[in-house]
C-alpha cells in the first residue's frame, strides 16, 4: 500500500466518523432564570450525558447544572430517560458517554468521594423488610462509618424529620407504602448530604403526608441541592423553583417553573406540548 492509500483510508474513516457525530439533536428550550440563591456552587452537573443499549439511546447529550440552595423538579413522561439519568448521576449506571458530577466529583471515576454528599431515594427503593427502621439505620451509619455519638444523634433526628417515632421498633415488612416510604427518606437523609436527588418522593402518601413531604423539602433545599422527579404537577408547583424536562432522552425544557406555561395554559398542558412525539434520529 502506497504513503497516498494510506492517506485516503484515513481521510475516508475520519468522514465516517464525522458522519456519525453530526446527528442532530433537538435543541432544549432553556429560559433565563432568575437570580441564583444562597450559592453559586454547582452541587450537580450532567455534562454531555448519554446511555446506550445497543442501537437505542435512552439519552443523548443531556447537559445541565444545578447550584446549592435550588430545588429542582425532574420532568418527563414515562421511558422518556428520567430514571436513567438520575442512576447515571448517583454512580449507579455508567455513562456511555459524558461526565455526571455531585459535589465536583466525578460519580463514575471518584463514586465514594462523591456519594458522601448525596443522599438517594430511588421510587420503590429497597429495604430490607425484616429489619425495623432503627436497625436499618443503624445498620446504614455503621456502613458509613459514623461514629456512635453522630450514630445517635442522627437516627434521633431523621426519625423526628420523618415521623417514624411511633414504628421505630416494628418490622419494615409490616409497615404501610407510605411508611416505608419515609423509611427511605430517613436513610437518605441520615448523613446530612448536601445534594439530595429523589425518584418521586411522595408516592403511596396520604395527603397530609404528602404536605409534611412539601414542608420538609422547602427546609432543606435552604441551604441543600434537591433534584426531584415527579408526574404530579402540584408538586411543581408546590416544592421547585426550577423546571428540567427530558423527552425520548434529550432535554427540552430548563428554566423557571413559572415560565413553562405559555399564556393561558396549564402545566398540565404545557407539560404535554413538551413532551409531545419528536422525531429525533
Amino acid at each position: 500500500m502506497t504513503e497516498d492509500d494510506s492517506i485516503a483510508q484515513l481521510l475516508a474513516s475520519t468522514s465516517k466518523e464525522t458522519d456519525v457525530a453530526s446527528v442532530e439533536t433537538p435543541e432544549p428550550e432553556v429560559v433565563d432564570r432568575d437570580p441564583p440563591g444562597p450559592s453559586d456552587e454547582i452541587m450537580i452537573e450532567a455534562n454531555q450525558l448519554s446511555k446506550f443499549y445497543g442501537e437505542f439511546a435512552a439519552t443523548r447529550n443531556v447537559n445541565f447544572q444545578i447550584k446549592r440552595g435550588e430545588v429542582v423538579a425532574f420532568l418527563g413522561p414515562n421511558g422518556a430517560g428520567k430514571s436513567t439519568t438520575m442512576k447515571i448521576l448517583t454512580g449507579y449506571l455508567s455513562p456511555s458517554e459524558g461526565v455526571a458530577s455531585i459535589a465536583g466529583y466525578n460519580m463514575a471515576s471518584e463514586r465514594i468521594a462523591g456519594s458522601r454528599h448525596l443522599g438517594y431515594l430511588p421510587e420503590n427503593g429497597p429495604l430490607y423488610l425484616d429489619m425495623t427502621p432503627h436497625s436499618l439505620l443503624s445498620f446504614f451509619a455503621d456502613a458509613r462509618g459514623m461514629s456512635r455519638r453522630a450514630r445517635t444523634e442522627r437516627i434521633e433526628a431523621v426519625v423526628d424529620l420523618c415521623d417514624l417515632g411511633s414504628v421505630i421498633h416494628k418490622a419494615i415488612g409490616k409497615l404501610s407504602k407510605g411508611y416505608r416510604q419515609r423509611v427511605g427518606m430517613a436513610q437518605a437523609l441520615l448523613h446530612e448530604p448536601d445534594v439530595l436527588i429523589m425518584d418521586e418522593p411522595t408516592a403511596g402518601l396520604d395527603p397530609n403526608q404528602i404536605q409534611e413531604v412539601r414542608n420538609t423539602m422547602n427546609r432543606l433545599g435552604k441551604d441543600r441541592t434537591i433534584l426531584l422527579s415527579t408526574h404530579i404537577m402540584q408538586e411543581v408547583e408546590a416544592m421547585a423553583n426550577r423546571v428540567i424536562m427530558i423527552n425520548e432522552g434529550h432535554l427540552v425544557y430548563d428554566g423557571p417553573m413559572n415560565k413553562l406555561a405559555e399564556s393561558g395554559e396549564t402545566l398540565d398542558q404545557a407539560f404535554r406540548r413538551k413532551t409531545e412525539f419528536i422525531d429525533t434520529i
